[in-house]
């Protein structure tokens, strides 16, 4: 008997003009290569907003990995993989705030985007986040830190191991 296997979305959010905050989308362009072998993963740039993330996810994933870059206190370029904790229920907010949040979607930020996934009921069971810790965001520059950049590699090696160890790509 074959087990069907889990469907995959990794996705690449950031800034590209907003220096390290480009580490997401230059990820995934990167990733794009190791997984096109792999018809269960499909590897998409977000960028800053999030309506089109919450669309792809009508196609039915079980795993999210959202990549991008964090400012949570460790040395520029750290890489951090972590499963997602809790995802807001917007079904939990006052009402007011719930319009607020509701009224306009096009300045939907990736955040905001799972939590109107879990509203739709269309959010991957498993979300992680597999995050760089950034030098330079702050600015509107374009190019990302040598640090940060060269974090990319170590980056995709970190999720092919995980996605090897969990049985969930080959990649020989």
């Amino acid at each position: 008997m074959t087990t069907i296997p889990k469907k995959i979305l990794i996705a690449g959010v950031g800034n590209e003009l907003k220096q390290d905050d480009a580490f997401g989308i230059e990820f995934a362009k990167k990733f794009r290569n190791n997984v096109s072998h792999l018809n269960h993963i499909m590897v998409m740039e977000v960028g800053i907003g999030g309506i089109h993330l919450v669309q792809e996810f009508h196609a039915g994933y079980d795993i999210l990995v959202l990549v991008d870059a964090v400012a949570w206190g460790e040395e520029a370029g750290h890489i951090y993989f972590r499963e997602m904790e809790k995802v807001s229920d917007i079904e939990e907010m006052p009402v007011f705030e719930k319009r607020t949040f509701l009224a306009d979607m096009h300045y939907t930020n990736p955040i905001r985007a799972l939590m109107l996934a879990k509203a739709l009921k269309v959010l991957p069971k498993e979300v992680y986040i597999l995050g760089c810790e950034a030098a330079e965001h702050d600015d509107f520059a374009i190019g990302m830190t040598d640090v940060v950049e060269n974090a990319i590699p170590k980056a995709i090696v970190r999720l092919k191991n995980w996605l090897s160890t969990k049985q969930l790509a080959s990649f020989e």
